[in-house]
């Protein structure tokens, strides 16, 4: 299945609640958000629904994201039940990790295959601050959990913050040669919440390198996502730069996302939407609506040349 630009679209990025139990300041309203009633997001057997009609089409890597996807009452039987879906050759979850501890077991007999983990520092008070209220401890915990129920390979997502995380690139990197995770900076995004929390806070990844030249490149033979990726000489994981701002990687885009209420997103720095819903009412199928998203795929985001900012928070849209 491919867009007008002959790229690959192989990869949902489902968003299974807009709620979490973080307070991230780049991500949501201290407050918090505002419960949907029930029927204003999709449920499970529209997800599973809408999942199936996308793998028939060719998309066969599935992420479940949030807000937090742990929250979600019922989330292992999703994993299972999406998991029996012949076709899907990669399960994966983005999660903020204080809830692995309960679930990483259930989630990785179910069928998940891996999780990426949000970790902005390693500072007990830093992680408070950033979070609102969150604890470090509980997220290592997670991490721990998700080793030990042989989740591979594990992933730390770390949003750079310029006068805040930078002056923990180096260990972040160090975390690298002892542990087998791989550590990904992420450039700061001005996406709702954090578009003036982004204003002077915005640091390009180009600093990692320059502030660890023994990094060295890594040859992909299957280059599947935006990450360019280094390691250190003889550590056991590796280092990922995403960089959506200094750089376009638009070109390699292989995925569309779908928010908790119903939505399809065919690019993440757009406000363009399309409601499942209502095209369903219409008597339109799944494919027919995912093939519309598609064809809407634009060739490049322009948030780095001063188009509108976004209107949905980062706990909206599912990352």
């Amino acid at each position: 299945m491919k867009d007008h630009y002959g790229r690959k679209i192989n990869y949902m990025r489902l968003s299974i609640t807009d709620l979490c139990n973080l307070r991230c300041v780049y991500c949501m309203p201290e407050e918090g958000v505002a419960k949907h009633a029930h029927v204003q997001n999709l449920s499970f057997e529209e997800m599973l629904d809408l999942v199936k009609a996308g793998v028939s089409l060719g998309i066969d890597k599935i992420r479940l994201t949030g807000g937090e996807p742990l929250v979600r009452k019922g989330v292992v039987e999703l994993v299972r039940e999406i998991g029996k879906i012949p076709g899907i050759k990669d399960l994966t979850m983005t999660t903020n990790g204080i809830l692995l501890p309960k679930y990483a077991k259930e989630l990785k007999k179910a069928g998940l295959q891996r999780v990426n983990i949000s970790l902005d520092t390693f500072d007990p008070q830093k992680y408070h601050q950033i979070t609102r209220w969150g604890q470090i401890e509980d997220v290592l915990a997670g991490i721990d959990a998700a080793r030990e129920a042989g989740m591979h390979p594990i992933k730390i997502n770390t949003v750079l913050i310029n006068g805040f995380n930078d002056d923990e690139i180096e260990t972040f990197v160090n975390f690298t040669k002892d542990h087998e995770v791989d550590v990904r900076f992420i450039e700061l995004m001005p996406l709702g919440e954090s578009s003036g929390f982004a204003e002077n806070k915005y640091l390009s990844n180009d600093e990692v390198i320059k502030r660890m030249p023994a990094l060295e490149p890594v040859i992909e033979l299957d280059k599947s996502g935006p990450a360019e990726y280094y390691r250190l000489p003889g550590a056991k994981g590796k280092v990922g730069l995403i960089n959506p701002i200094s750089k376009h990687f638009c070109k390699l885009c292989n995925r569309i996302r779908v928010t908790a209420d119903g939505k399809i997103k065919p690019c993440l720095h757009s406000d363009r939407e399309i409601d499942i819903v209502a095209l369903l009412k219409e008597g339109k199928t799944y494919e027919e609506i995912l093939l519309q998203a598609i064809g809407e795929k634009p060739e490049q985001h322009h948030i780095n040349e001063n188009e509108k900012q976004l209107l949905r928070n980062m706990n909206e849209i599912g990352g």
